[in-house]
C-alpha cells in the first residue's frame, strides 16, 4: 500500500506513492493541487529513488488535480525510470489536461491518459510489465 508523503516541504503534495500488490508504482497527488515546476521534480526524484535505475510502470491519479503549470510539464518531457506511465483521472477537465501535456510535450516513454483504472492497469502490463 502507498505511504503518505511527509517529506514534501509546506505540505503534502504528494497524496501517495508507492507499490502495489502487481509491482506498479502508483503516484497520487493531493486534492487540488497546482502542480509546479519544484513538486514536479520531487515528484520525479522520488519515483526514480523508489524504481532504483529499474524501468518500472507508473500509474498517476491526477483525478484531483487543479492545473499543470508549463514548466512542470517541461520537468515530467525529462527522462525517468518510469517504463510506461498511465495517467488517471475522472473527468472531462482531466481528460484536457493530459492531452494538452501528451499534445504539447514529446513523453519519454509510451504515455495514455484513462478514466478507468483497470484499463490503465491492463495497459501498463501490456507495455512488458512482468509483474517483478
Amino acid at each position: 500500500m502507498p505511504e503518505n508523503d511527509l517529506e514534501t516541504p509546506g505540505g503534502r503534495d504528494i497524496s501517495s506513492l508507492g507499490f502495489d500488490s502487481s509491482g506498479i508504482l502508483r503516484l497520487e497527488w493531493a486534492r487540488g493541487i497546482v502542480i509546479d515546476a519544484p513538486n514536479a521534480q520531487l515528484a520525479m526524484d522520488r519515483v526514480n529513488a523508489m524504481c532504483d535505475g529499474r524501468p518500472t510502470p507508473l500509474l498517476i491519479d491526477m483525478a484531483t488535480t487543479e492545473s499543470v503549470s508549463r514548466a512542470a510539464r517541461a520537468v515530467f518531457a525529462k527522462r525517468c525510470d518510469a517504463s510506461a506511465i498511465a495517467l488517471l483521472g475522472a473527468s472531462a477537465v482531466d481528460r484536457v489536461l493530459a492531452n494538452f501535456f501528451l499534445g504539447v510535450n514529446s513523453a519519454p516513454v509510451p504515455t495514455r491518459f484513462f478514466t478507468d483504472r483497470d484499463e490503465a492497469v491492463r495497459w501498463l502490463i501490456s507495455q512488458g510489465h512482468d509483474g517483478a
